[in-house]
């Protein structure tokens, strides 16, 4: 693969302050002189957990800039906490962008390819004065710090002279330390514990941590923080805008002081990347907290990170969002540089716009109640048909068998109608039942229904019009006001549908300090067995349809078997939460 195939279908791009700055660099040639792409992005997740929702709008802007500006996008991972990391990891994560429609093409990168360069780099801070050995504990580190209203307070080692540094660093390196014992921290200005912000109080750049790393094994015991890592790995790499989320702004001022001692150095030219910041995506009824996402699996709250309640990348996917839908989503919600709230119903928006042309129609009775039409021939079938697609004509027919027993939902029947209730209903004060057109079939007229010993109706009585069938001559002689869906008792596929909903009933589930799982909601789930059309059984796992009335439906990309698919509820055909 190579950056130039990073092609994944877009809407029109939507001007913003990301784009603005872009033009601005281009038109003043900033980066023109290095011989390489104008603008060349990165996406660099930890290796720690799964992606979810807000990752995806990171993912969308990055490789969607490096893609509308001719440029690259680089997928780097930031593996330095080996404590955390896992290859598991690594490889959803890869397959997630992939998924999304991204590619990265020879530019897959990892921070530990620079490990090395990275601690040479640390060598040539101490030795420069720009970096200390400190051999206070993390608590005696943390109290020295200050707060936002108290200047912090030099450690007792920030004096420590150069080569007593370096040689100090040397053995963290060679393993002579216990985890906590020293720690390397940047040297920023002689008056840094006292600057307003505190990422610059002489942040801690060096760490020593005698764990297995899932690529360098046990080559090192000392690993470099993540502001230490991320502007070095940039600068590596050529990137030219280094876009972050909002939380990331108090960072930039280390990110340059950093590349401004190390291009003093010598270790890079001019121009350098610069930091940007951008407002994460905050979705209601959401939680993105990888610590909560996590607790909801370890406690068994969902199924899986690739459970369909989750908003994991992967929980997404198997729920049956596309990758368009998804970039559909980040284009409409922008990008701005000022937090705030977007409304699931935006998101699920954006996925029936992209599935209405592209899911194929099929029928589906969720709560079924048996249609018994008297009349009928037993043992006998008549082809019904229909279009795959209504807008479609070019998708061609399905077809289907009309019995004499058929599946109807139970709320097309009523007892006692209510006013303006044009389904079925028995005769009532000597009036005739109801009729209705059985869609793409007869039209039928209710003639009665059974109940059971506990006075549930079981069963629906009626009589059919035998030239009144869809598509013939006869049709239009009858005028109903009622078209109601079915399928054939006797040739229709049973099988498992899952109805899946929003996972909060709250909309900020985890603000406040509320406890997130004090909100779950408990119809997030429900699973019932369901009558299909019968030409449903080929579907195959990730195979979107939509069922008429209900939604849109896929086959379960991990539970379907051939010809035994198990179908998960995408989203409602309207917004109706709440209501």
């Amino acid at each position: 693969m190579s950056h130039d195939k990073n092609t994944a279908a877009a809407p029109a791009p939507a001007s913003n302050f990301l784009r603005g700055i872009i033009d601005a660099d281009l038109a003043a040639g900033t980066h023109a002189h290095t011989g390489l792409p104008p603008v060349i992005t990165r996406f660099p997740p930890e290796p720690n957990g799964y992606l979810h929702v807000g990752h995806a709008k990171s993912i969308c802007l990055n490789f969607g800039l490096a893609r509308d500006y001719q440029g690259r996008c680089h997928l780097r991972f930031d593996d330095t906490n080996p404590t955390k990391e896992e290859q598991e990891y690594v490889d959803t994560i890869i397959d997630s962008v992939s998924w999304l429609g991204f590619s990265w093409g020879e530019h897959l990168h990892y921070a530990s390819d620079y490990f090395e360069q990275l601690y040479r780099m640390a060598e040539y801070l101490i030795e420069a004065g720009h970096a200390y050995v400190d051999s206070q504990t993390a608590e005696q580190i943390a109290a020295t710090r200050g707060n936002f209203s108290t200047p912090g307070t030099n450690s007792p080692y920030r004096e420590r002279p150069a080569a007593e540094s370096l040689q100090l660093f040397r053995e963290m390196r060679a393993g002579k330390y216990a985890d906590g014992q020293l720690v390397l921290r940047a040297k920023i200005s002689a008056d840094a514990m006292a600057a307003p912000n505190m990422n610059m109080r002489d942040p801690v750049i060096y760490r020593i941590r005698h764990a297995h790393h899932h690529r360098t094994g046990d080559g090192w015991c000392i690993y470099p923080m993540y502001d230490y890592t991320h502007p070095i790995s940039d600068a590596l790499e050529g990137i030219t805008h280094s876009i972050c989320t909002l939380e990331f702004q108090d960072h930039r001022p280390f990110y340059d002081w950093l590349l401004e001692r190390l291009v003093e150095g010598g270790f890079f030219p001019q121009p350098v990347p610069r930091q940007y910041e951008f407002a994460r995506l905050n979705l209601t009824y959401v939680v993105t907290s990888k610590r909560k996402l996590r607790q909801l699996v370890d406690d068994g709250i969902v199924t899986g990170w690739d459970d369909p309640r989750m908003p994991t990348i992967v929980g997404l996917r198997r729920r049956g969002y596309t990758p368009e839908a998804i970039q559909l989503f980040c284009e409409r919600i922008g990008v701005s540089k000022a937090d705030g709230w977007i409304d699931y119903s935006v998101l699920e928006g954006a996925l029936r716009d992209d599935l209405d042309p592209k899911a194929a129609r099929g029928i589906a009775v969720l709560r079924p109640l048996k249609l018994i039409i008297e009349n009928f021939p037993a043992g006998e079938a008549i082809d019904c048909t229909a279009p795959v697609h209504p807008h479609q004509p070019e998708r061609g027919l399905k077809h289907f068998p009309i019995t004499r027993e058929v599946w109807i939902e139970q709320e097309d029947f009523m007892e006692v109608p209510s006013k303006g209730y044009f389904r079925l209903y028995p005769p009532i004060d000597g009036q005739p039942g109801a009729r209705v057109r059985l869609k793409y079939g007869f039209v039928v007229e209710c003639t009665g229904y059974e109940k059971d010993a506990d006075g549930k109706v079981v069963a629906v009585r009626c009589q059919y019009f035998a030239d009144s069938k869809s598509g013939t001559d006869g049709a239009n002689n009858y005028k109903v006001k009622g078209v109601i869906h079915w399928v054939s008792a006797t040739a229709a596929l049973a099988a498992e549908v899952r109805l899946y909903d929003r996972l909060f009933t709250d909309p900020q589930p985890d603000a406040g300090g509320k406890d997130f799982t004090s909100v779950l909601n408990p119809n997030a789930l429900e699973t019932i067995t369901a009558y299909l059309e019968p030409g449903l059984a080929t579907a195959q796992g990730d195979e979107r349809f939509q069922f008429e009335r209900h939604g849109y439906f896929v086959a379960d990309r991990v539970d379907s078997q051939p010809g035994k698919p198990v179908f998960n509820r995408i989203t409602t055909l309207k917004d109706s939460w709440g209501k």
